[in-house]
Order: structure tokens, then C-alpha cells, then sequence
């Protein structure tokens, strides 16, 4: 299980909530795709010729880029990787790009089979809060035009938390999502991060904050009504009809390896991790591919450990403590299953066999929990 991550840091403006490296410009827009066809060629061994299931555009906005753009790196990626038939090639999309010749134009000349929309809202006071470069028209259009170009694996972003977001209103939210019949949804708490300009907005008082109680009721009523229309919670954030879970993105939580390409994308082969440089002049003018990576660590033991609590705690797949004790071996097992117990009594946790899984209660406390199990 191996997959492909290509880093698009292009935006027409920078959402305020937005602590990814991406800059609302298209500068160096050709000497970009062309380091990255670079970059492409010298990484063709790091996956060592594992098959690789999923190639995902993400970013910034990576329907920016032309079709002509998207179909080169694919068709670079095919030539020098093992792709696996039937693939999943996600391209995360802003509603305001996809127009009909675009829709088209990715459904007949590339290989894109998954959209990934970034709606956040249905309505204009949260798309207005979060700096949103779309409406409400175009945030609708976008899915009903995608839909009628043949895209049947889709997924959108739905963002709960927002101070200006109210109780009807997520639900009416929701309920739009239902209404489209779609297979899959992601949806995240507003996070104030440091450094965007949100933060900087709070501080300054200019924009309300967020409250914790707010993202929690929002968050009640995303498992109820997600789960009365029979959507699988598969990870915290995800929810998918059968058959449709993110491919790629299972990757990351399963501990599978990827190949991460781009200013900032993060590669891991099992055992290291290393990241590239977060600066589009380094990136593109570098001499040497090996120069644009700005850091890698060995991982540990017990950073691995971590790193598997953390990400398979997330899931309906759950934590195994079998598979600790075959892996990290038996006092790493008898650690998790001593300190997850406090969690069990307080009905965060619930064991079912050799695994335990988050209750609904326990996925507000998720990066707590799986914090305290650390090694």
C-alpha cells in the first residue's frame, strides 16, 4: 500500500484559517511544474517499487492548475511508477474552478476519477468569515456540475465550529450534503491556528473567536446525523458509504508509505520521515534534488508506537494490541492496555477483542487519549 502526494501551493486568495504553505499567487507557475516533473524523476526509487494505489493533488489549490498541467505530472507519474489498475487520483478542487469545461476536460483527458471540493459552508456569513473565495451559487454548481460530468467519487469539506456558524444552520448544511447523495464527507473543527492571519484577526479583536462548546454540539450532531444516513465514521473526520473510504488518506492512518512531492510535502518509507523545504524560490532553483529536502528523522521505536496509537486510535479500524506486541513487543502492549484503562471506565474507550476503539465521547478527547498512552 503505496501512494503519492503532490503539494499544489497556488491559491487565488489565502483562506484566514489556512497554516498550510500555500500563497495567493501563481508566480513561477512553469518553472514550478517543471521542478516537480524533476523532483519526480530523481524520487522514482523511494517507494522502492511498491504498487501504488492513490496519487493525490493537494495544496493550496491545486485546481489552479490546467488540465494540460495535471495530465503531465499523472502521465510522469505512470511512466516512472508502478500504478496499480483502478487507482484512486484525488484532485482537491475550489468550487469557483470548476466551470464545465474544466469538469469535462478532467473527466476526458486525465486521470482524475475523485473530487475532493472544498465547500466549508452553505452560507455566505461563514464563507465571508473564513475568506472564502466562492459563494453559495458556486459552491451548489460545482457539485451538481461534477456529478453531471460522471464524477461519482466525491467528497466535500464541510467546517463546524465557526463562531458565525448556528445550530440550524450546520444542520441545514448537512442536510444539503445528504441531499446531493454523495459518498463521502470530511468535516473538521474550525482550529485556530498560530501564525494565520484568523489568529491575528482574534487578537486584535476584528473577528469573534472560537467556542469549544459551540464545536462540540456541532460536533454531536455531525455523528448523529451522519450515522442516521448511514454514513461509516471511519475516522474522526471522515464519514463514507461503504466502498468509498479515502484511499489515500488510509494510507496515512494505516502506517502505509508515501512519496510526498512539492514545497513542503512530507515523504515517509516506513521508517524515516523527511520533508521539503517550505519556499517556492529554494524549491524551483535548486541545483541538486537532494538540496530541496529540508529535514529527515529516523524514527524510533517509540515515536512509531506513538505515531500508530495516535493514527489508529482515529479509526474504525481501531487499536490492536496484538498487532503492538507482534511490532513493538509485549512490555509496549502491556504499557497501551495499563494506561488505556482509566479511558475504558469513563466510556471514552471500548474494548472488543484485541482492540480498542473511541466512543463517541472519546473522539472528543482523541489527541488526549492517545496523548497519554505515549511511550
Amino acid at each position: 500500500m503505496a501512494g503519492i502526494y503532490i503539494h499544489i501551493p497556488y491559491c487565488k486568495q489565502k483562506c484566514h484559517y489556512c497554516n498550510f504553505y500555500s500563497f495567493a499567487s501563481s508566480q513561477f507557475r512553469e518553472q514550478f511544474v517543471d521542478a516537480l516533473l524533476n523532483e519526480l524523476s530523481h524520487r522514482k526509487n523511494y517507494l522502492e517499487n511498491a504498487k501504488v494505489n492513490t496519487i493525490y493533488f493537494g495544496g493550496g489549490t491545486p485546481s489552479m492548475l490546467s488540465t494540460d498541467e495535471i495530465n503531465k505530472i499523472v502521465k510522469r507519474i505512470f511512466t516512472l511508477f508502478q500504478v496499480e489498475d483502478g487507482a484512486e487520483l484525488t484532485l482537491e478542487a475550489n468550487p469557483d474552478d470548476l466551470n464545465e469545461a474544466y469538469l469535462a476536460d478532467l473527466k476526458n483527458y486525465t486521470s482524475i476519477n475523485r473530487l475532493s471540493i472544498g465547500i466549508q459552508s452553505f452560507f455566505p456569513q461563514d464563507l465571508q468569515y473564513l475568506n472564502r473565495v466562492h459563494d453559495v451559487r458556486q459552491a451548489r454548481s460545482s457539485i451538481e456540475l461534477a456529478v453531471g460530468n460522471g464524477f461519482t467519487n466525491l467528497t466535500i469539506d464541510l467546517i463546524y465550529g465557526i463562531p458565525t456558524l448556528t445550530i440550524d444552520n450546520w444542520k441545514q448544511n448537512l442536510e444539503i450534503f445528504f441531499s446531493y447523495q454523495l459518498p463521502h464527507l470530511s468535516s473538521y473543527s474550525l482550529t485556530v491556528e498560530p501564525k494565520t492571519a484568523l489568529n491575528t484577526m482574534i487578537k486584535k479583536g476584528e473577528m469573534q473567536n472560537v467556542k469549544e462548546q459551540q464545536s462540540i454540539e456541532h460536533f454531536k450532531i455531525l455523528l448523529n446525523e451522519t450515522g442516521r444516513n448511514a454514513y461509516v465514521n471511519y475516522e474522526i473526520s471522515n464519514f463514507a458509504r461503504e466502498g468509498y473510504y479515502s484511499k489515500h488518506n488510509s494510507i496515512y492512518w494505516l502506517g502505509g508509505h508515501y512519496l510526498g512531492l512539492g514545497p513542503s510535502a512530507h515523504s515517509f518509507n516506513g521508517k524515516s520521515r523527511q520533508w521539503n523545504v517550505s519556499n517556492m524560490r529554494k524549491y524551483i532553483g535548486e541545483e541538486t534534488v537532494e538540496n530541496i529536502i529540508e529535514e529527515k528523522e529516523i524514527l524510533t521505536p517509540g515515536q512509531r508506537f506513538n505515531e500508530y496509537v495516535m493514527t489508529s486510535l482515529r479509526t474504525s479500524w481501531g487499536c490492536d494490541s496484538e498487532h503492538i506486541q507482534n511490532v513493538f513487543g509485549y512490555k509496549a502492549m502491556r504499557h497501551m492496555e495499563e494506561s488505556i484503562k482509566e479511558f475504558i471506565r469513563d466510556r471514552k474507550v471500548k474494548k472488543e477483542g484485541s482492540k480498542y476503539y473511541l466512543t463517541g465521547e472519546g473522539k472528543l478527547f482523541a489527541d488526549g487519549i492517545a496523548s497519554a498512552l505515549f511511550l
